[in-house]
């Protein structure tokens, strides 16, 4: 009977050891990255991104886009980036279903120094006319060519924009509608302090007549910006900008506040 009890003895030990080595195994196997991808390709890290912006105020470059039935305005995105070279989709819809903006970019960035060439396009929310491709001379897209200069070394940027395509568009004395070319600047400045959290400053203006200034003016001051930015770190290593902005245009004499959280993966 002793060595019966024994055996049982012997046999359940091993029957537990196997298990728990078998157990170990398989959260080894559940646990271990994959050195390749389903192509067997070499894994690397992605060159992909994603992000959300959620603005309560949605004004650009001094412009309330949304002067009627104003609501928040979201924004998803998905980028590209590889050595400089950026490119982007981004759409922008409120929460009211009164507004929607579907963009595209792409830019190269070298020593400080940026290029792009952006598509702006503004949809009708309430109608199935719209045409995304062709469009002809009513078409609703917006293209800009613009240079961004931002050195490692000093706490400024500087901006300069042109449309010159698209709907960018104003009727001239003699009753011809003509390319616009509306043509913006801005310069800024920032301070930084812990952990990514920023104060900044920026002056834009157009320096013709434009859409930034109702095709009204020539040169003109169109957009005073003030803002802070509240960067919450989390222990996992994701950061979550906060930032508020007071805003004036001195051009229409209207100011505003706008909150924008970004939300980036």
């Amino acid at each position: 009977m002793k060595l019966f009890h024994i055996a049982l003895l012997a046999i359940a030990g091993l029957s537990a050891s196997v298990s728990a080595y078998a157990q170990a195994e398989e959260n080894a196997t559940a646990t271990t990255v994959p050195e390749k991808n389903s192509w067997g390709s070499k894994l690397i890290k992605s060159p992909f991104g994603l992000g959300l912006d959620v603005q309560t105020k949605y004004v650009w470059r001094g412009m309330e886009m949304m002067p009627e039935d104003s609501a928040p305005v979201l924004f998803p995105s998905v980028n590209y980036s590889y050595k400089g070279f950026y490119a982007y989709f981004m759409g922008g819809y409120s929460i009211n279903g009164k507004y929607a903006e579907v963009d595209a970019g792409v830019s190269y960035s070298y020593c400080g120094v940026t290029l792009g060439v952006y598509d702006y396009y503004y949809p009708t929310t309430d109608s199935k006319s719209d045409k995304y491709i062709g469009g002809g001379r009513r078409t609703g897209h917006w293209l800009e060519a613009c240079l961004n200069y931002t050195p490692d070394k000093l706490p400024v940027w500087a901006t300069a924009s042109t449309f010159f395509y698209g709907a960018d568009k104003y009727t001239d004395g003699a009753d011809k509608e003509k390319q616009a070319y509306s043509t913006y600047i801005e310069l800024g400045t920032y301070y930084d302090f812990l952990q990514s959290n920023r104060v900044s400053f920026a002056v834009g203006a157009a320096l013709n007549k434009s859409c930034y200034n109702g095709y009204e003016h020539d040169f003109s001051v169109c957009s005073l910006e003030l803002k802070y930015t509240y960067n919450v770190a989390f222990k996992s290593g994701w950061n979550l900008p906060l930032s508020v902005a007071y805003i004036y245009n001195p051009v229409f004499d209207k100011s505003f506040v706008d909150f924008t959280a970004s939300l980036a993966f």
